[in-house]
Parts: C-alpha cells; structure tokens; sequence
C-alpha cells in the first residue's frame, strides 16, 4: 500500500469540476468527490455560464465549494484556462462532472507524482459507470496515440472496451492523461499556456501532453487509483458536434507537435484514411458523420492558413525526445484489417 504523505507534507489540490448545466451530475457525483479522504484539498466548480439550477443548488447545499462564475459557455479548454487563472494550488485536479470518485483516489496519484518531479500529468484508472467492471471510452488505463494521430487507450481501442481484469494495474507512463480525471501540476499547466482554447472541447487534454512531452516531462497512469465516468454528458456519442471537433481538433493537434518532415507526408494521408471513414459512413446512410468530417477538413484548412500563426505555439518535437505510448504503427491497420481488438494484443 502506498505510504500516505502526512498532512504536513502534503501538496494542496484543487479539484476542479467544469459544469455546464450539469445540475443532475452535481446532484449524483458530487457527494462522492466531497467524500475524498485526501485532507490538503479544495473542491471547487467553475460554472460555464448555465442556464439551469446548478449554482443555486451549490449555494444551497454544498456552501463549503467554491463556485467560479465564468462570464460564458467557453468549452472546455478555454473555460479550465480562465477558472484556473484564478486558482492557486500545487496540483489542479480536472475533473468531469459525470465522474463518481472512490475515497483514496487522490493518494495514490500525488504519491507518484510526489516521487518524481518530472510527471507533469496523470490519470487513474477509468472503469465506466454503467458497467463497472469494463474500462470506459475516455482513458481507460493510459491514453497512447498511434504513427497516424488516432488516439487509443490500455483497456480501450476504438469502440472495444474491455473488462479489467487487473491486466493493466501497473502504473506506468503514457502518451496522453484522460481529461475526465486529469492530475496535471499548477506550475505546468501555467508553463504550457493551459489548453489550446481554439479546440472548444476534444482532445485538448492529448495535445496538452503531447506539448509536456516536447518539453521533457513525463505523462503517467496510475491504476491503484480509480473512478468511474459516465462518458458523453455534455456531447453523447455519435453526435456530429462531437465527431467534428475530434477530427478538426486532431489534425490541428498533429500540425502544433509534428516535425515538419513528418507532417508533410502524414496530413495528406490523414486525409485520406478520414476521407475513407466518411464515405463508408455515407454509404451506410450516416449523412451527419460525412458532413461532419468534411467540415472538419475544411475549416482545418482555414486554421492552417489564418489562425495558426496567431497561436504562436509552433514549438516542434525535439527528434531526440522518446515519447512514452506512441505506437509506431497503424491503430487502424491492426483494429480493422488484422483483427486485432485489445491493447495487449497490438502492443
């Protein structure tokens, strides 16, 4: 078991749920939060500007949370950015408000962090709450990226989730932490500029530790803790929305963190590889999945051309960095063509 810092020692964590309209989750998930037996902590809600009961029901009933006002919807990354401008502690705690926490989740990961000043980020393993026992969609046991920029997870590639059976309980480091649980530290957060607030929402979390990794720190799992996500509260699966903003933000991802000489080979054949799950969508009479990929390309294209340069954030990949849960190959090629269904089957 792991030794439990004394409460001397112990960093302060802030753990911060970014609601928007999310009163029933506050109601479910945050009795479980307010129960974490981690003592150096602070429980805080920055509210998106909802439209529903959610402050007032924090005010009522929960008056030691504080409660951060944004002024507007601003997504996800934008909306952590600002809240956390506004808060100070040692490690931020970003966490989704469909989560339900077990007690000692926080320990187990600031232990590890506390060992080795150079783990920027981590997450605990994320079982999902429908089924308890299987991994859930969003991180699983360690987000891992492929050759191509699709993004997969110990326990979890594209639609196959699997039952955990312990197979994956050693922590270890990992390409990119799940943003429904992110342990990430003050400092670096601040050092990396937060999240890309141009991606709304999706994958910011993975293009965030993909920027740690450029710039030399590690990202971790750590599956002695875990909790248990929803998954899909704000923007359910197969919502077009959704599948925009992965594909635009992905290849804006690849783009921000690639080397040139890798880019320019690798966009194009993204494009290619998308423009094959579009058709194949089409044909089955999935009209919102098309258009969505299609928009998502196109407004990419308008990225590249008008906004990339005013983010400033053109810091290319040192070639001599080895990143930790990169797979050199095709996620794609071994899921759909070779049959390859589990993590441990491919890696």
């Amino acid at each position: 078991m792991d030794q439990i810092i004394s409460n001397r020692k112990q960093p302060l964590v802030a753990i911060v749920i970014l609601n928007w309209n999310g009163e029933k989750f506050l109601k479910e998930f945050l009795p479980s939060v307010m129960e974490s037996t981690y003592e150096h902590k602070k429980i805080i809600v920055a509210d998106n500007a909802s439209t529903d009961q959610s402050v007032n029901f924090l005010q009522q009933n929960y008056p030691s949370v504080e409660v951060i006002k944004n002024s507007a919807n601003e997504g996800f990354a934008k909306g952590y950015n600002v809240a956390l401008q506004q808060v100070t502690a040692d490690y931020y705690v970003l966490l989704n408000s469909d989560v339900a926490v077990t007690p000692s989740w926080i320990e187990p990961i600031i232990t590890l962090m506390e060992s080795d000043a150079m783990i920027a980020a981590c997450q605990p393993k994320i079982r999902s709450f429908q089924n308890r026992a299987e991994f859930e969609y969003a991180g699983a046991c360690g987000g891992w990226i492929d050759a191509f920029g699709y993004p997969f997870s110990r326990g979890r590639i594209f639609d196959t989730c699997e039952t955990d059976n312990g197979q994956y309980d050693i922590a270890e480091p990992c390409f990119w932490a799940t943003g429904a649980a992110l342990f990430v530290r003050a400092k670096q957060f601040h050092e990396m500029q937060g999240f890309d607030p141009y991606f709304f929402a999706h994958q910011e979390e993975i293009d965030l530790c993909w920027r740690l990794q450029n710039a030399g720190y590690k990202i971790f799992v750590q599956p002695k803790s875990v909790v248990y996500h929803v998954g899909g509260g704000t923007l359910p699966k197969g919502n077009s929305m959704k599948t925009y903003l992965n594909f635009r933000n992905n290849l804006i991802m690849m783009t921000k963190n690639l080397p040139i000489a890798e880019l320019i080979w690798k966009i194009p054949f993204r494009f290619v590889l998308d423009g094959i799950t579009a058709w194949r969508s089409l044909v089955k009479g999935d009209v919102g999945y098309w258009t969505a990929i299609a928009k998502a390309h196109m407004h990419y294209v308008y990225w590249l051309f008008f906004k990339s340069g005013k983010l400033n954030r053109w810091k290319k990949a040192n070639k001599n960095i080895q990143y930790s849960g990169l797979y050199k190959g095709s996620i794609v090629w071994a899921y759909f063509i070779k049959k390859q269904k589990t993590f441990s089957e491919i890696i």
